[in-house]
């Protein structure tokens, strides 16, 4: 059994595996990376950080690709709108 770290996405506390990649804790908590200009919910289509469809705002920081970043404990995760 692997060990679980807390983050925070969209604002609720969460517990991942340790290794999870941010795209797939997002998925997992079933919330979108970003939303786009029509309004559509989006998240990691190629998971290799090519189509930038995972955005998301990691630790404040706007535009992160979450396929390639991996959880750490406390960090803090929103959709980016």
């Amino acid at each position: 059994m692997s060990e679980s770290i807390a983050v925070v996405l969209n604002g609720v506390p969460s517990e991942v595996a340790r290794g999870t990649s941010v795209a797939v804790a997002m998925f997992q908590a079933a919330q979108p990376c970003r939303i786009s200009v029509t309004g559509e919910p989006r998240t990691a289509l190629c998971g290799m950080g090519v189509c930038f469809e995972c955005r998301a705002v990691v630790d404040g920081v706007f535009h992160r690709r979450t396929c390639q970043i991996v959880c750490e404990p406390g960090m803090r995760v929103e959709t980016q709108r």
